[in-house]
């Protein structure tokens, strides 16, 4: 399919601004076109749809549009073009589950996805490449890992950055000489340092900690996503990351952010407010587990993802696997960022998304 309008349209503006009715009727407008698109062109998606939404034909409010299980990418290939116009698969990382997720790109879902990225990092970046640091080793960039949603991951993160150093080696310890040799470079520039959350809690920031060291960064942004289920066994909270990495980093902001490989692109990123922000594409929807019926802001459940995005898988609404509480979206006046507000409270037990996930399995 050509691209949607309404989401042409939104990525071209500054995102976290867009009024909550008008942003509504764009999304709404969008995601009804999405259905039908991936209904006509995916026959398991059709089957989905038949059994579980007999009928269906419009949504008049984004909590009607039907939704997917995220679990279903890890047990169905669910494709929207032919073999001839895949350009890519992207995978998860199969730490949950007994699996890994597997979506199919055509390269205008994949350009999507990078200008849904740029959108929204963008606004937290400003428009100039900053020096970077990334917390991981290169080589994951080579071999079976190179389709994975990490390796994807730091691929879209490194157009936002220059003279990009990876501070592990591939045995994830510390490349110290070539790291100082790096702040020595650019001692007064403002920087970006990216990684997945476990990642630099455990391979950068302890180690800093355990050696008494700091980097002394002056301005700096930091941008971490995932991971946090080990570090909540480990009793770390993001206060708990945010006082360590000021210390051990030096003058820094920083920024997690969600988002899946069945939604790449779609980031829900942290604002000043300290809470997950939903980008002006893509919409957080929270639901009562067993009923499934959306719950009202302040109320814990279910978090299902919309995002205008994929266009050549059905990844357009996802019940997901994590537990959150949504909040309605802050006020866009002044600069301040808009957008419905999330927090993740951690991940469902595996008991609650049963009945759901492997009813739809079952008309696969």
């Amino acid at each position: 399919m050509t691209h949607l309008p309404e989401i042409d349209a939104l990525l071209t503006r500054p995102q976290f601004r867009l009024s909550a009715a008008d942003k509504a009727a764009a999304m709404r407008a969008g995601l009804n076109r999405l259905v039908r698109h991936h209904r006509r062109h995916c026959p398991a998606y059709a089957r989905l749809l038949d059994v579980f939404h007999p009928g269906f034909d419009h949504a008049e409010r984004l909590a009607d549009l039907p939704f997917l299980p995220v679990g279903l990418f890890r047990t169905h290939t669910l494709c929207s073009v032919p073999p001839s116009r895949a350009y890519r698969r992207l995978r998860s990382s199969g730490t949950t589950g007994g699996g890994r997720s597997e979506v199919v790109l055509d390269r205008a879902t994949a350009r999507l996805q990078a200008r849904a990225l740029a959108a929204v990092m963008t606004t937290l970046l400003g428009p100039r490449r900053r020096p970077m640091l990334i917390v991981d080793h290169e080589g994951l960039l080579r071999g079976g890992e190179a389709d994975s949603a990490r390796a994807a991951g730091i691929l879209g993160m490194m157009t936002f950055g220059r003279d990009h150093l990876f501070v592990l080696d591939d045995d994830l310890a510390l490349r110290w000489e070539p790291l100082q040799r790096w702040l020595d470079a650019h001692r007064d520039e403002p920087v970006l340092v990216f990684g997945f959350t476990f990642l630099l809690w455990r391979y950068l920031l302890q180690r800093l900690q355990a050696a008494g060291r700091s980097l002394r960064l002056s301005d700096a942004i930091v941008v971490h996503g995932g991971g946090w289920k080990k570090l909540i066994a480990e009793a770390v909270d993001r206060p708990t990351l945010h006082e360590v990495a000021r210390s051990t980093l030096g003058r820094v902001r920083v920024h997690d952010f969600y988002g899946m490989v069945e939604q790449t692109g779609s980031v829900f990123l942290e604002g000043p407010d300290g809470l997950l922000h939903a980008p002006d594409f893509a919409e957080v929807i929270v639901r009562e587990p067993g009923s499934w019926r959306p719950l009202p802001p302040g109320e814990p459940g279910v978090i299902q993802v919309l995002s205008l995005v994929p266009h050549s898988y059905p990844g357009h609404s996802l019940l997901t696997e994590d537990i959150g509480v949504v909040h309605d979206a802050a006020p866009t006046a002044d600069g301040a960022w808009g957008g419905r507000r999330l927090q993740v409270l951690g991940r469902v037990p595996r008991a609650v998304l049963r009945g759901c996930s492997d009813t739809h399995q079952e008309a696969g």
